[in-house]
């Protein structure tokens, strides 16, 4: 059957995490020969990753904090956001709207429900985000990513569809192919990153926890390592005094070929970072951003700790917020931090040694990361997507099959189609 072409518009905040998706939707969208533009703030703007083809409109969104000065602030930004994008829709005659979460996504989907614009959200994470948790009730549906997501009224459960979090094709690509060949005798690759927020602690950390494991498995290592620029010399120092060989960058480029290679991931637990593990198949010791909005990263864990996939490390609070350097003043304080230091570095090791001990138990744990993956997370979403706004839609839309080694799914719906809603 052949589709019509249609219009629709994608909101997303500026960051990564809510940017990416929307980029991967609008690629699928594009495939099945609709039209596409982005709606989000300066920030968003500059994401690396967004598809030539949509252009993107930068609208006033505001931000909300604790001051009631910049409560005013936000309210004007929002109504003026929200009035450039019912112009844009008056234009562009969107099907649909779809917000990714995000400060820049709210004046677009409050112009969209008020004009009677179809609406699907898209929460990226375990824990619904704030802008979703406002927009919950005025939109047609609620894409997850997680079949449990917290802050998600009953309510709404039956508007609600497990499509999983879109990942980057050349990620998506690697799900079929096998797990890198490991032996007691060869090279145990660990990959580590972190969000800029977290990169400093790793930096601290996972160099004096990966020297504290046994020899046998200490003199296998091979560690490529994402770090901030001012922690490159210090953490180079500290994988040459361990004897631990190290690639150190603040950025990869073929991150998609690192990750390949890796056998075991240490890192946060973003949503992004959670989906390509998963699609990938790739075990992971994973430490939640502890100052992270209502402690969502900690909630992404969940699915794929529970699964045997990963072990997640509570970072200790001691060292939350910047290292304290030797030229601080407040001892005290530099001493609980080097406890809690060694403290997170010993754990860090601990759970390294029960998921790498064996080449069986590393194998398991990968192919465990690998059911809780949903590679067919975007072709769902671009389904639900298109089952708004459209009179010759497809009668059934995809119900299960997302993967093939038998995960529990969830489902889309379409004009006619069964629908699973979240339990």
């Amino acid at each position: 059957m052949t589709r019509s072409s249609r219009h629709y518009v994608l909101a997303a905040g500026g960051t990564g995490g809510h940017l990416l998706p929307a980029f991967a939707l609008a690629a699928e969208l594009d495939r099945r020969g609709h039209h596409v533009a982005l709606i989000t703030d300066e920030r968003g703007e500059a994401i690396p990753g967004k598809p030539d083809f949509m252009p993107a409109h930068v609208i006033p969104a505001g931000r909300f904090g604790k001051n009631p000065v910049q409560w005013i602030k936000g309210a004007k930004a929002v109504l003026e956001g929200r009035k450039m994008a019912l112009r844009l829709f008056d234009s562009f005659e969107p099907s649909a709207v779809v917000g990714f979460g995000g400060y820049p996504s709210l004046p677009a989907i409050l112009a969209s429900t008020s004009a009677g614009i179809p609406t699907v959200v898209h929460e990226q994470n375990a824990v619904l985000g704030r802008v979703n948790r406002l927009l919950a009730g005025r939109v047609q549906a609620i894409a997850t990513a997680y079949p449990n997501v917290q802050r998600l009224k009953p309510g709404h459960q039956g508007k609600t569809y497990l499509v999983g979090n879109p990942v980057r094709h050349e990620v998506l690509s690697l799900r079929d192919e096998p797990f890198p060949a490991y032996d007691e005798d060869g090279l145990l690759r660990v990959l580590v990153t972190g969000g800029s927020q977290g990169a400093r602690v790793l930096s601290e950390v996972v160099p004096d926890g990966l020297a504290m494991l046994p020899p046998a498995i200490r003199q296998r290592l091979q560690v490529t390592q994402q770090c901030r620029p001012e922690d490159l010399d210090a953490v180079r120092e500290r994988y040459s005094s361990h004897d631990i060989p190290a690639e150190l960058a603040t950025y990869f480029e073929n991150m998609a070929v690192r990750l390949a290679d890796a056998h075991l991931f240490i890192g946060r637990a973003g949503a992004s970072t959670i989906a390509e593990l998963t699609a990938v198949g790739r075990p992971a010791i994973l430490i939640p951003l502890p100052i992270a909005t209502d402690d969502h990263q900690a909630a992404n864990t969940r699915e794929m700790v529970k699964a045997g996939g990963a072990r997640m490390i509570r970072q200790p609070g001691a060292i939350v917020g910047e290292i304290v350097g030797a030229e601080d003043g407040d001892n005290r304080k530099r001493s609980e931090q080097a406890d809690a230091i060694q403290k997170l570095a010993k754990e860090i090791a601990r759970q390294i040694k029960v998921i790498a001990e064996s080449p069986k138990s590393l194998a398991n744990a990968a192919h465990a990361a690998w059911n809780c993956g949903r590679p067919k997370a975007v072709e769902d979403l671009a389904d639900l997507v298109e089952s708004f706004g459209g009179a010759d839609m497809m009668d059934v839309i995809r119900v299960g099959g997302n993967n093939a080694r038998g995960a529990t799914q969830g489902q889309v719906a379409g004009q006619g189609a069964k629908r699973e809603r979240m339990k």
